[in-house]
């Protein structure tokens, strides 16, 4: 099976090529050049392993939550790229790739949201498969409460590092490892993307679309302000 897929939901992007069980990534430009160099990433992934964009069996996406530039341009070049070549998508949760990072346990992915917020998830993952157990959410670290477990949790992502000073002691307790240096990446994008495939029939591009979870792109003034920010 191949698969391109795109990271494009934070700062460190990602594109990669799955061929069978063998995948290769490149990282993308930080910032504005992001857009404008993705692209000769792809071309150069393809060349290398001597594919064509027709030979995929499907383009796999990060869907969000996240940045909402960075998720309309990963859901954008998906579309654009499978519907040329007359083939399908494939959207993958940001959070479900981050979790894929850890093997086994309940994992809770967090990612920075900016504006004082933060995007989380839990799932149960086993070899590397995430299941849902807690959707989607946007809310403020101090306000953040998890589900009672049996179990430690595991956390992943760029919010517990980022907003450790606000997180509640009793919250962070609950937890037996925090990997708050793991970024989603292209290469988990793809390889849940694959699994997916198996079960079942990829999109038609003209009906995806990205995961926002919250609609407000930004502080106003007088809210950054009351924040500690500058306006």
């Amino acid at each position: 099976m191949k698969i391109l897929a795109f990271e494009t939901s934070g700062e460190a992007g990602s594109v990669a090529l799955r061929c069978g069980l063998e995948t290769h990534s490149l990282v993308l430009e930080t910032g504005p050049a992001q857009s404008a160099t993705v692209l000769q990433r792809v071309s150069k992934l393809l060349a290398d392993a001597s594919c064509r964009v027709g030979d995929l069996d499907g383009i796999a996406f990060s869907a969000g939550p996240g940045a909402f530039t960075g998720l309309r341009l990963g859901c954008g070049l998906a579309q654009g790229l499978a519907m040329g070549a007359g083939i399908g998508v494939v959207p993958v949760g940001t959070l479900d790739a981050l979790a894929a990072q850890v093997v086994d346990g309940i994992v809770v992915a967090a990612i920075d949201a900016r504006m004082g917020e933060l995007y989380w998830a839990g799932f149960h993952c086993l070899g590397g498969m995430p299941v849902a157990s807690w959707p989607p959410g946007c809310i403020a670290p101090a306000d953040w409460t998890i589900p009672a477990t049996d179990s430690p949790l595991i956390g992943i992502g760029s919010a517990f590092r980022v907003h450790a000073g606000a997180l509640e002691e009793g919250l962070r307790a609950r937890f037996s490892t925090i990997l708050d240096d793991r970024s989603p990446a292209a290469e988990d994008v793809a390889a849940l993307a694959a699994r997916r495939l198996v079960e079942q029939p990829a999109l038609d591009p003209a009906l995806a679309s990205p995961i926002y979870v919250r609609n407000k792109v930004a502080s106003t003034t007088a809210e950054r302000l009351a924040q500690g920010g500058r306006a």
